[in-house]
């Protein structure tokens, strides 16, 4: 069975394979649209632990982009597809960083800082001060997926969110793929990127505790930027131990956060959404077996 994974886009699903990638969206007429893209063979080394967690990270980024593009072009206009320029791809995904490196880094510290000059314990103890630091952060990305929840068409992707993790539990779990069947399985899943996200957050207040605490304030911001690379690497790991032994009481212990976290990023899908996350299977599935090596 090969390991699949997806993302929610407009009015559909991108669902990822080892070996490709297809999105399924459905216009304002009903029909179901489909792109297609194979993925380029990756040096062996790129596939080592937690080196795979930061390529693997990129990769959602980079085809994210692609397929919020495509999904965007057939949800809501009828002209023909125009594909997305490289030069705009980066520029998106170098937008979208900046803004996520100022509010889930920059802000939470620097009010860490401004707390530090209440409370001093927060200035003398680097334990105290990255917990802040955390805690923070955990509440301004809850602020912000239940602002953003608010939104209707943000709703409706939540809703396609919980299409993809029902059609990706009846895939693992050897079921048929149609409607019926996938109807009855939970829009929750513990490899799901909130999921991810919080094991980030999390590793986050434990490495970033190795920083001094004298070094200046700037100081201590570059040194978590530069240190992204190993919380990405480190939470993809866990992330991968977590879903395989997610019938262990104190694995499913530690993952029972982030599945409750994803109810404020999934909703209950219709059937017209799990039918087109299932197109999204169907079709990166055909992909893996028409570009399957030969014996």
């Amino acid at each position: 069975m090969k390991n699949i994974g997806g993302q929610a886009v407009i009015e559909g699903v991108m669902m990822k394979s080892p070996r490709g990638w297809t999105v399924a969206v459905r216009d304002q007429k009903g029909d179901i649209h489909i792109k297609r893209e194979l993925l380029k063979k990756l040096p062996r080394f790129l596939h080592l632990p937690f080196i795979r967690g930061c390529v693997g990270l990129y990769h959602a980024l980079a085809i994210g982009m692609k397929a919020i593009e495509f999904s965007a072009s057939k949800a809501y206009s009828t002209e023909e597809e125009k594909p997305m320029s490289k030069t705009a791809i980066a520029s998106t995904m170098g937008v979208a960083l900046l803004i996520g490196i100022g509010l889930f880094l920059f802000l939470p510290l620097y009010l860490t800082k401004l707390a530090g000059l209440v409370v001093g314990t927060i200035t003398t103890s680097s334990l105290v001060f990255n917990l802040t630091d955390g805690i923070i952060r955990v509440f301004i990305f809850l602020f912000y997926v239940s602002v953003i929840g608010l939104w209707k068409d943000m709703r409706r992707i939540f809703e396609y969110h919980g299409a993809e993790h029902k059609v990706i539990h009846a895939y693992e779990a050897g079921k048929q793929l149609d409607v019926e069947n996938v109807r009855i399985f939970s829009p929750h899943h513990p490899r799901c990127g909130t999921s991810f996200l919080l094991i980030v957050m999390v590793m986050s207040i434990l490495i970033f505790s190795f920083i001094p605490q004298s070094w200046p304030f700037w100081g201590k911001f570059m040194s978590r930027l530069v240190l992204i690379p190993v919380i990405a690497g480190t939470s993809y790991e866990l992330l991968r131990v977590s879903a395989k032994m997610k019938e262990n009481t104190l694995i499913h212990l530690m993952i029972l956060p982030g599945l409750m976290l994803q109810r404020l990023t999934t909703r209950e899908p219709d059937d017209s959404q799990i039918e087109v996350a299932i197109k999204a299977v169907n079709e990166v599935l055909q992909l893996e077996v028409n570009n399957a090596p030969e014996a």
